[in-house]
């Protein structure tokens, strides 16, 4: 398989303590805000984020030649972190980003000093099959995940049967529609903001259309999800739910049930995104729980 180039950059001085953001499937590094970022910066942290590949400034692939699977989108992290010269670092995933930060804090425990988990589900929970039966309206097996909301279904559902937008303002507007859905109902959503969000997104893109292939290598390879191997995580963890999380609610809830010593934390009016009123709550959680060691 072609080796995929991997666009990252870093904040702060290389002699603090190294903070790794992983954002989740089909979405670019900057969708972690420069705000947060930069609270994070300020507070003694080296912060690295990055594109997935097929996202972003990252290589894309031609999938039907060179299929890959979310193991793949796995080892890329330890490629970022090798790229950085880092051993390990606090590991900090947002939705599938979250998914893969548990994955790397099983599989290679040397490497992750802390984890923090943030609107994300359990590995091994059987994500991806939940939200296939709520959006075909199918029954949820007794023990599933608790599924998305009304208005999350019926939104992906229109989403389904509608023909793809055509031109950049067409497709902005669509991608602003869904992160309007995504932020949920507990604080105000600022349309102008997303709007400059969006169209940062649409313009660094090597290949907007590529993030379809985080799809296909869901489907590319055996499950990625290992079940039952969440008692295994050593790293002090941290789990981010918001009150009004629309995707997951109750997900943060397992996770930190499933993870010994974990803890859970609730930001009010939080959605599944990470708007401004949440940066100084966020950044100062983060911030403590990256100055602890394991066993402190």
């Amino acid at each position: 398989m072609r080796e995929v180039t991997i666009w990252s950059e870093e904040f702060g001085a290389a002699t603090d303590e190294p903070i790794l953001l992983i954002m989740g499937s089909m979405s670019q590094g900057i969708l972690w805000p420069d705000e947060l970022v930069g609270r994070l910066t300020a507070g003694g942290r080296r912060v690295i984020r990055y594109d997935h590949r097929d996202t972003g400034q990252s290589g894309t692939v031609d999938f039907a030649a060179e299929p890959y699977t979310w193991e793949d989108i796995k080892d890329d992290v330890y490629r970022v972190m090798d790229a950085h010269g880092l051993e390990s670092a606090h590991v900090v995933g947002h939705s599938a980003g979250g998914l893969l930060g548990q994955f790397v804090a099983v599989e290679r425990p040397e490497r992750v000093r802390s984890l923090t988990v943030v609107a994300a589900s359990p590995l091994g929970g059987g994500e991806g099959q939940v939200l296939v039966r709520a959006l075909m309206g199918q029954p949820q097996p007794e023990g599933s995940l608790p599924e998305p909301s009304p208005a999350f279904v019926d939104f992906y559902r229109a989403l389904m049967a509608a023909p793809p937008p055509q031109g950049r303002r067409a497709v902005i507007d669509g991608m602003i529609a869904e992160q309007r859905l995504l932020h949920g109902a507990g604080l105000p959503f600022d349309e102008d903001a997303a709007r400059r969000l969006q169209e940062q997104v649409y313009d660094r893109a090597r290949d907007l259309s590529a993030v379809a292939n985080h799809r296909l290598a869901g489907a590319a390879g055996p499950d990625f999800e290992p079940v039952g191997v969440l008692h295994q995580v050593k790293a002090p963890t941290l789990v981010i739910e918001g009150s009004h999380e629309p995707v997951k609610q109750g997900h943060g809830a397992i996770i930190a049930e499933r993870i010994p010593g974990a803890r859970l934390m609730i930001v009010a009016g939080m959605g599944h995104t990470l708007p401004p009123e949440t940066h100084e709550e966020l950044a100062a959680a983060i911030l403590t729980h990256t100055g602890r060691t394991p066993g402190a």
